[in-house]
């Protein structure tokens, strides 16, 4: 198992529901088999904009995934009902378990004010897009970019940006982010056009 991989999108067929008492993630529609794409050690991101949180695969069959622990979901909730939109990445696992990059409903309880933390994979395209147009959200590098968000207190939208992994396409077009995430609930393309 990796600790990271170069993929911002790996799996998001159909829906799916999830036990957290269990650890069980179950594809409910649309999810042809999970054994075909996923892997340990992915990373999935459950409701859109994780409104639910992230977890790290721990096992995998054609329609269920274990997953490692809780601690990346909201506080209470024990069940995802089905038909819930999710996402599966490669991103660093640390950023799964690192209270900066929880997810934000989690984030809240922590804090009072309204900061959010998200990872992107940015491919070289997006981060040149990003750096032309003069981008709030511009990064250093291409890669698994740490992006957080918060209003100053005279109400101006701040964002830092943190490259956790550097990856960008070598000059055969080899290595960096690879399948962007375009229409999934990873959302990149808000911060990060490809054009």
């Amino acid at each position: 198992m990796a600790l990271w991989g170069n993929k911002d999108l790996v799996y998001n067929d159909g829906s799916v529901s999830v036990n957290l008492e269990t650890k069980q993630v179950v594809g409910t529609t649309g999810v042809t088999t999970f054994t075909n794409s996923v892997n340990i050690g992915d990373v999935i991101t459950v409701g859109a904009g994780a409104t639910y949180g992230y977890a790290v695969v721990s096992g995998v069959t054609s329609t269920t995934l274990s997953i490692d622990s809780t601690s990346g979901f909201v506080s209470g909730v024990t069940t995802v009902p089905s038909g819930t939109t999710y996402a599966i990445s490669d991103e660093p696992l640390y950023t799964v378990k690192d209270v900066n990059y929880l997810a934000p409903e989690v984030q809240t309880g922590l804090s009072t004010n309204p900061v959010t933390r998200s990872v992107f994979g940015v491919d070289t395209a997006e981060s040149q897009t990003a750096r032309t147009a003069n981008s709030q959200y511009r990064p250093a590098h291409a890669g698994w970019v740490g992006i957080t968000t918060y209003i100053d207190c005279h109400g101006n939208l701040r964002v830092k940006s943190e490259t956790l992994v550097a990856m960008g396409k070598d000059s055969a077009g080899n290595g960096g982010i690879q399948n962007d995430a375009d229409g999934s609930i990873l959302a990149d393309d808000t911060q990060y056009p490809d054009s």
